[in-house]
Formats: structure tokens, sequence, C-alpha cells
């Protein structure tokens, strides 16, 4: 509720008492603070959404034989984009199993690929890690085979 009075009407100690002669600046300070820090992380945000332009799911995986694992994933690119998929294949104690990176040549902007992982035994999970540009940084954990085993060689063949 506004003062029935002007600030010229009241003596000085009036006017300190009743907040007549003190500025908000701690209170604007804060304000254009918080309004600094959102519009920052806003702006961060918007940035980050722009330059990811590829975007990737696994649709589904199948492990028959025990040697390999069927991984099916799609990606969506610039047609003029070269990328680089990362799979792999674990077992229950989240060891790797079958490990690789999947190039994926410019062309089509939607790509649905099926990808003949070998593994070393049946695989309890795959998954499709990260799809880059190519030549980018992957930016995911490399191969986790135990000490002294080998990765099998890509891809599945009969």
């Amino acid at each position: 509720m506004p003062s029935p009075f002007r600030k010229d009407q009241l003596s000085p100690a009036m006017q300190e008492r009743y907040g007549f002669g003190k500025g908000h600046t701690t209170r604007n300070v804060v304000v254009i603070g918080v309004i600094s820090v959102f519009a920052a992380i806003l702006a961060f945000v918007v940035v980050s959404l722009a330059q990811n332009n590829i975007q990737f799911r696994l649709l589904a995986w199948n492990d028959l034989p025990p040697d390999r694992v069927d991984i099916t994933f799609e990606v969506r690119k610039p047609e003029d984009l070269a990328v680089v998929c990362v799979i792999r294949a674990q077992d229950r104690n989240r060891i790797d199993l079958g490990y690789q990176e999947v190039a994926i040549p410019p062309g089509s902007a939607y790509q649905q690929i099926t990808y003949r992982l070998r593994t070393l035994a049946p695989a309890f999970t795959a998954e499709l890690l990260t799809c880059v540009a190519q030549g980018e940084v992957t930016r995911v954990p490399g191969p986790q085979f135990p000490a002294g085993v080998a990765p099998p060689a890509q891809p599945w063949t009969n």
C-alpha cells in the first residue's frame, strides 16, 4: 500500500525510518544477477541443442547365435555428413564381448543400419553408445575387454 505522504513532507528521521531515502540497490543487483544467470543457462541450452544435429536410437538387437549380436539402429543426420557410431555388446558382469565403431557414409538423411557384431560369448546386452560426425571425438569409454583378451575381429561373417 503506498504511503499517503510524499517524501518532501517528512523529516529526514522519518524518511529514514520508513525507507523513503533508501535505494534498493541490493535487491536490484540480485534480480539482475538472477536474470543474467537464467539468460546464460538458456543460451547454453539453445546452442547445445542447435549444434547436435545428429540423432540416433537403438531399435533392436538379437543374439540368436552365440558368437554374434545383430544390432539395428537408426541415424538422422544432414545428408552430406559422414557419421561414426559406437556399438558394443556386454555380458552380465558388464564386460565387453564385442565393440565396434561403425562408419556411416554421407547419403540419406535417415538411415537404418543392421550391424552383425562378432562377440566372444552370448551377449546379455547390446548398446548404441553414440553417433558423432566423422573426425570428432566420440567421448565414450573405449573397449573394456578383460586383460589378455583380444577383441574379436569385426564384422561377423560366416
